[in-house]
């Protein structure tokens, strides 16, 4: 049952709300220009630190799997100890992170410096969407806020590879960190005065058994993922993911034992929450999942350098950015199922057409595409995000913002798993390795596209060349599949966006 809750206007947000709402996005546009920049700072860092392999990974990866392990942990803390005070102590955390990680002499002192950055960013985004549901009160208000969170996210994806370039054009690779600094200082001076101090209702004790079952459950997951797609032992990752798919179950178990929960499952007993987050998460397998096969096809079949792949990544990330902004106007009009649907019916045609047009039609048009698809795919995160949130009764909102969170890395990591491993096979079928490669060699073009570009770097120029023709084209097949692939996932989400979400009005609370 569902019963409208009227806005009136003392519930109106004012100036210091929307200012407050800056000074909340600042830092979410930080964290994904973050998240980037390092991907292009990787080989002048691992000239300066000389990390080995595994190491190189670790500096990678340990931040994302810290974020996502902590978000369920920081969203409860922030219900209980305030969500402003611990954004503010997360910003100055983060910040220091920054210059420890900036100046970093050794390869571990780098990952250490990564993995205290992980910890601190996951005290940013939940507290920050559970601030955002207290300061905006009228839902079309609120709506609107959590749009232009999400596009500052997603902007920050767009300008990473731009404000990376030019930073590595003129200054040393810890200089992509210190951008963190003074957007912490701006947070931790203007916080205080525009933020407000608003806690939810629990003891202000966390239950340390399920802060480490929480870790033991997505940390193991992420982990699995991330080595399925990485072309490790596929046994090795489905048993590290089954034990902490088994560590979670025993996290909810405990959840439904405790007076004050960690993580109040209560919240999936409300409809809208269940199919939000659902949707939510098949989303961000979408946007992950293509976003990594797209810029391995920028890269190893055309050729471009990371800045300027990053460069044509800009487009799609705009889109995100402008269907993120334009979601919350048109579902003042229409129902989110409406927004949704729609938007996802838009996402298939232009996932549809990327698969079908091939590496002939030519780049401009596959971008296009891709950027079309994003274009529709932005509705889930704006207005799936804010269904979330705004289904859960304000004393809970940090928890429903650390379930939101959460829900986004691992649909990323899911995403990226899944239809990468889905072009990584396609690729393995279709390679044909010349006769004449060496055995060596010959192992490397069959299993990956980035081990036959190194492998033909050591070749004959004509045997090289051949070897490249064959290995791109199997991979620009691997691209049309997952994008075919993609576009059946869009289609079927239209239509469960349809029906389990067409009860949900904007400005509605949803009961259990």
């Amino acid at each position: 049952m569902s019963s409208p809750t009227m806005p009136d206007a003392r519930a109106r947000a004012g100036g210091r709300e929307w200012a407050g709402l800056a000074v909340l996005a600042l830092p979410t546009l930080l964290l994904a220009i973050d998240n980037s920049v390092l991907f292009l700072a990787l080989p002048e860092l691992s000239t300066d630190l000389r990390p080995t392999a595994t190491q190189e990974l670790w500096i990678m990866d340990s931040y994302g799997f810290l974020v996502a392990g902590f978000l369920l942990t920081m969203g409860g803390l922030g219900d209980r100890i305030g969500r402003r005070r611990l954004l503010l102590g997360g910003a100055a955390a983060f910040g220091a992170a920054s210059v420890l990680a900036a100046y970093s002499t050794s390869a571990e002192m780098l990952i250490a410096a990564r993995a205290l950055l992980g910890i601190a960013g996951s005290t940013l985004m939940p507290s920050a969407l559970a601030l955002i549901s207290t300061m905006f009160r009228d839902p079309r208000q609120r709506s609107l806020a959590v749009g232009v969170f999400v596009s500052c996210f997603m902007g920050g994806a767009a300008l990473g590879p731009v404000v990376g370039g030019l930073l590595l054009d003129h200054f040393w690779w810890g200089s992509v960190f210190l951008l963190g600094v003074p957007v912490m200082v701006l947070l931790f001076v203007a916080g205080p005065v525009l933020l407000p101090a608003h806690r939810g209702s629990g003891s202000g004790r966390l239950d340390l058994p399920s802060v480490g079952l929480s870790l033991a459950a997505v940390l193991p997951v992420v982990y699995g993922l991330k080595e399925l797609a990485g072309q490790g032992p596929w046994w090795r990752a489905l048993l590290v993911a089954a034990a902490g798919a088994g560590f979670a179950a025993a996290f909810v178990r405990r959840q439904r034992r405790l007076a004050d929960p960690l993580l109040d499952l209560r919240l999936f007993g409300r409809p809208a929450f269940r199919a939000a987050l659902g949707i939510l998460l098949c989303g961000m397998v979408l946007q992950g999942g293509l976003y990594l096969v797209m810029s391995q096809y920028l890269q190893l079949v055309e050729g471009l350098s990371p800045l300027r792949a990053g460069l044509w990544l800009v487009s799609p990330a705009l889109a995100l950015v402008v269907g993120s902004l334009l979601s919350p106007l048109l579902a003042r009009r229409l129902r989110p199922a409406t927004v949704i649907g729609a938007g996802l019916a838009v996402s298939a045609a232009g996932f549809a057409v990327l698969g079908l047009a091939g590496s002939d039609a030519g780049l401009p048009v596959l971008v296009t595409a891709m950027a079309v698809g994003f274009f529709g795919g932005a509705p889930i995160g704006a207005l799936g995000i804010d269904l979330v949130v705004g289904s859960a009764p304000p004393e809970k909102a940090g928890s429903a913002s650390s379930v939101a969170e959460t829900s986004g890395e691992l649909g990323v990591a899911l995403g990226v798993a899944t239809l990468g491993s889905v072009a990584g096979a396609v690729y393995r079928a279709q390679v044909v390795v010349p006769p004449a490669t060496p055995g060596e060699a010959a192992d490397a073009v069959s299993a990956t596209l980035a081990g036959a570009v190194t492998a033909a770097e050591r070749l004959p120029a004509g045997l090289a060349s051949e070897v490249l023709e064959t290995a791109r084209s199997a991979f620009t097949t691997g691209l049309s599949v997952v994008a075919v692939v993609s576009a059946g996932i869009a289609a079927v989400l239209a239509v469960l966006a349809g029906t389990t979400l067409r009860r949900v009005r904007s400005g509605v609370r949803q009961e259990p």
